[in-house]
């Protein structure tokens, strides 16, 4: 196994979520700061949006039309000439905030949900996953999953891969040509590691933000770690691969306990390292 470390790339968020690498751009939500940014590799951020409900997953419909979760209402909204428009309201099938999400090249989006509320120390609750189609259509598509965070669906569209933050584990299944989830199994079981935020290499192979311990790694189909990324006193938060040859590796970290999310500090920011292999484009 190698270990790498990192170097700071950019700070003073408050804390954030949904990396994605398009158009030259690193794309993210500062979930607590209410706001999507975009950065280049000079680390210099833009304003893209400012998201009231507390943005979380990013994506693109086909067209380019950046997709966005709002947490807070359960709603998906979609940027549009500058201003936010409902795309589908999903709070009638998720009871909890939503969060991460991945749309395929088709324009499918497929989004998680928290399933109990963390910050009341509520029990946890296994809960769903949902499909928001290109017209904005709705259905739930899995059931019974352990807080389903960071999904990423492999280059030929066949095959989506989900963290499952609460059951520590990496779960897939086959996209069928509807959308809908079928053939669930476990991709990896990961130990003590619970995982946030995934992306997905060119070689097939997982990173993911183990957001209880301190470091990014990377993971093969069956669960053998190659690769891991210390994080020096933070957390990991989810990270995506990048750059002009796709090969560096964003990570997004945490100062804090997951108690401490959204008190307003600003505690979250942009790490990096270089890696082999470049990403796959998704997410």
């Amino acid at each position: 196994m190698k270990e790498l470390s990192t170097t700071v790339f950019a700070e003073d968020f408050v804390f954030l979520e949904g990396p994605r690498w398009r158009g030259d751009k690193l794309w993210l939500s500062d979930m607590h700061g209410h706001v999507v940014y975009t950065l280049g590799m000079d680390g210099k951020r833009e304003k893209v949006v400012a998201v009231p409900g507390q943005p979380s997953g990013l994506g693109f419909l086909p067209d380019g039309t950046l997709l966005i979760v709002s947490m807070q209402d359960r709603k998906l909204m979609k940027l549009v000439n500058g201003k936010l428009e409902l795309h589908a309201d999903i709070s009638e099938l998720c009871p909890y905030e939503i969060n991460d999400m991945v749309v395929d090249r088709r324009g499918n989006a497929y989004i998680g949900n928290i399933g109990f509320d963390l910050f009341k120390k509520e029990k946890f609750k296994p809960t769903n996953f949902v499909l928001v189609t290109p017209d904005g259509t709705a259905r739930e598509v899995a059931t019974g999953l352990g807080v389903p965070n960071g999904p990423v669906i492999t280059p030929d569209g066949k095959t989506l891969i989900v963290a499952e933050s609460w059951a520590k584990k990496l779960t897939a299944f086959d996209i069928e040509a509807d959308g809908s989830l079928s053939n669930r199994r476990v991709w990896a079981n990961l130990g003590d590691a619970a995982p946030d935020g995934i992306c997905l290499d060119a070689e097939g192979a997982v990173w993911l933000a183990a957001f209880n311990q301190d470091h990014f790694l990377r993971v093969l189909e069956g669960g053998e770690v190659t690769h891991k990324v210390k994080v020096v006193d933070r957390f990991p938060v989810a990270c995506t691969l990048g750059g002009p040859d796709g090969r560096t590796l964003f990570g997004l970290t945490y100062q804090g306990s997951i108690r401490d999310v959204g008190e307003g500090k600003a505690a979250s920011r942009i790490e990096t390292v270089y890696v082999d292999v470049p990403g796959s484009g998704s997410p």
